[in-house]
C-alpha cells in the first residue's frame, strides 16, 4: 500500500483564519485512541474522541512478534482512525505508539503500512516521555494548581508514575507492567484464586521498590489516577457503593473480594464493568494495590486526561512555539552504591585477585555512572548506560578501558550476557565478571533508595561464588531484598557463579 501524498504545511496561527483541526493518535497497548480538537484564535475546543479496545499486547509474543490477529485489528483500526482524519481535513497531527509498539521487534512493514493508512507519521515514544505527556494530559483536564501532585496512569503494557509541582513533572518514571501483561503472567487460565492475586501483587511491589522513594516522603500531595484501570475502579465502586468521591485501598481491596467471588474471569460480571475491561481488570486492579500500598496513596481522584491529551495539548505547545523536555540524575543514589561496592570489593579483591588499581577503578566509575541511562529512558536503562560509556568522547581513557566500563554499567541487572563479557580483552574477563557480581550486588541492596544505613555486610569470596552473611531481623523486615537476592542466586547460576545467603 502506497503512502497518501504529502500534505502542504498548514498555515500559521496568525495567518490562519478558518479554524484549525488538530488531533492526537494513542496507540495504547489494549486501546487505541484519538482526539480531535479545533483551534480558534488559540483557544482549543476538543470536538471528538475514538476509542478502540485493540488488545495490542494480547498478541505480543516473548520474543517480540506480533500476530496476525493483532496486527490486523491494529490495521483495521487505524484505517478507520486515517479515513476520520481526512474527513475532517485535520492540518496538524501527532500519532504516538507506546509500550506494547516498543517491546515489539522492529517490523518495518507493519509501521509503512500502519503509517499509510493512519495518514500521518507515527513515533515510538520513550517510557518516560509517555509520563510526560499523561503529566501534561492529566494537568489540563483539572482545575490549576500550585500544589503538589502524583498522578498514575496504569496501561495495558506499563504503569507510569509522575510527581510534579503546577505545571511542571519533577520526577517520572514508566515502570515494565500493565494490566495485559500482568494478567495474562499471573491469571493465564481465567482462574482467579487469592495465591494469584498476591503472586501478581508481589511482582507489582518488586517493580516499584526502586522507584517508590522517589514519589513519598512529601506532605501535602494530591493523588490522581487516569486511564482504563483506574477509572473502571472507580466506576465498580461507585456502581457498588464502595467509594463516592474517591479510591482508597481498603475499596480495592473490597472490589479484590468481590472478585473473587467469581471462578473465572470469563465469568466476570460487576455493575459498571464492561466486558472487554473486565478481562484484563485483575491484573490492573494487583498493580493499583501495590500503588497505594507502595506509595502511601490515602486516596485517589480520578481525571479523563491521559496520555492522548498530553499529545494533543503537546502538539499545540510545537505549534505555539514551546518545549517542556529535561533531563535528571541522581547523585545520591551513585553514591549509595559507590559506598557498597567499594564496601564488598575490598572484601573480595585479594580472593578474586581484584587488587589491581584498574579493577577498583573500574568498578568505581561503573557505579557511580551506573545510572546515566536514565537521561534516555527508563526502560532497558543500562543498555543506554552502555551505548554511552562505550562511545561517548571521555579524554584520558583508553577505548579499551571504556569497553571494560560500558560492560559493567551493561550487566548490572537482568541477566548477565555474556557476549558482552566476551568482547573484552581474555586477561580481563574473569575480572570483568567478578566485578560485574559486585556491581550488581550493590545495586540490587540499593535499590529502595533508602538514606538509611545498611547493615553490615559480611562478604566470603571463593573461586566460583560469594557467600554474603547479613543481619537476620533486617532481612525479615525487608522481605523485597530476599526475593531480590533469590532471583540473583538464578541469574548468577546462569553464568557459573554461586550466591550463597
Amino acid at each position: 500500500m502506497h503512502r497518501p501524498p504529502a500534505v502542504a504545511d498548514p498555515p500559521s496561527l496568525s495567518e490562519s483564519h478558518q479554524p484549525e483541526i488538530i488531533a492526537a493518535v494513542d496507540l495504547g497497548s489494549n486501546s487505541f485512541h484519538m482526539i480531535v480538537g479545533e483551534l480558534r484564535h488559540g483557544q482549543l475546543a476538543i470536538i471528538d474522541r475514538i476509542k478502540e479496545t485493540v488488545r495490542l499486547a494480547e498478541g505480543l509474543s516473548p520474543k517480540g512478534d506480533l500476530s496476525a490477529d493483532a496486527r490486523q485489528r491494529a490495521l483495521d483500526c487505524l484505517s478507520r482512525f486515517g479515513e476520520r482524519l481526512r474527513d475532517m481535513r485535520a492540518g496538524s497531527v501527532r500519532a504516538a505508539g507506546t509500550s506494547t509498539i516498543r517491546r515489539a521487534r522492529e517490523d518495518s512493514s507493519f509501521m509503512a503500512e500502519a503509517e499509510a493508512l493512519l495518514g500521518h507519521p507515527i513515533e515510538v515514544i520513550s517510557g518516560i516521555e509517555e509520563a510526560r505527556l499523561v503529566y501534561t494530559g492529566v494537568m489540563h483536564s483539572l482545575p490549576p494548581t500550585d500544589g503538589m501532585r502524583l498522578v498514575t496512569d496504569i496501561g495495558g503494557g506499563s504503569t507510569e508514575v509522575i510527581l510534579g509541582q503546577g505545571a511542571t513533572p519533577n520526577r517520572m518514571e514508566s515502570l515494565h507492567m500493565g494490566c495485559v501483561s500482568m494478567t495474562e503472567r499471573y491469571f493465564p487460565d481465567g482462574h482467579l484464586t487469592r495465591n494469584r492475586f498476591n503472586k501478581a501483587r508481589m511482582a507489582a511491589r518488586l517493580e516499584l521498590r526502586p522507584v517508590k522513594a522517589f514519589f513519598r516522603g512529601a506532605t501535602g500531595i494530591e493523588a490522581i489516577g487516569t486511564s482504563g484501570t483506574i477509572l473502571s475502579t472507580e466506576n465498580v465502586a461507585r456502581e457498588l457503593g464502595l467509594a463516592e468521591t474517591a479510591i482508597t485501598l481498603d475499596t480495592i481491596e473490597a472490589l479484590i473480594d468481590r472478585v473473587l467471588a467469581f471462578d473465572n474471569i470469563s465469568e466476570l460480571s460487576l455493575k459498571g464493568l464492561s466486558e472487554r475491561r473486565a478481562q484484563v481488570w485483575p491484573g490492573g486492579l494487583s498493580i493499583l494495590a501495590e500503588l497505594f500500598t507502595a506509595l502511601r496513596i490515602d486516596a485517589m481522584r480520578v481525571s479523563d486526561g491521559a496520555v492522548r491529551e498530553g499529545l494533543l495539548y503537546d502538539l499545540l505547545g510545537r505549534l505555539q512555539h514551546e518545549d517542556a523536555r529535561g533531563y535528571q540524575v541522581d547523585e545520591e543514589q551513585a553514591r549509595r552504591v559507590s559506598e557498597t561496592a567499594a564496601d564488598l570489593h575490598a572484601q573480595c579483591a585479594e580472593v578474586w585477585h581484584l587488587e589491581q588499581d584498574i579493577a577498583e577503578k573500574i568498578l568505581g566509575w561503573a557505579a557511580r555512572l551506573h545510572e546515566i541511562g536514565l537521561d534516555i529512558s527508563h526502560d532497558g536503562y543500562q543498555r543506554h548506560g552502555a551505548y554511552i560509556a562505550e562511545h561517548a568522547d571521555m579524554p584520558g581513557f583508553p577505548r579499551a578501558e571504556q569497553r571494560f566500563l560500558a560492560t559493567l554499567i551493561r550487566s548490572q541487572r537482568h541477566r548477565v550476557d555474556k557476549a558482552f563479557l566476551d568482547g573484552l580483552p581474555k586477561s580481563w574477563r574473569e575480572a570483568g565478571l567478578r566485578l560485574v557480581v559486585i556491581l550488581r550486588l550493590a545495586v540490587l541492596l540499593n535499590r529502595s533508595r533508602n538514606d538509611a544505613e545498611l547493615p553490615p555486610i559480611t562478604v566470603t569470596a571463593f573461586d566460583d561464588g560469594l557467600s554474603i552473611r547479613m543481619d537476620a531481623d533486617w532481612l525479615a523486615a525487608n522481605p523485597l531484598t530476599i526475593a531480590d537476592l533469590e532471583r540473583e542466586q538464578e541469574y548468577l547460576a546462569e553464568v557459573g557463579y554461586q550466591l550463597i545467603v
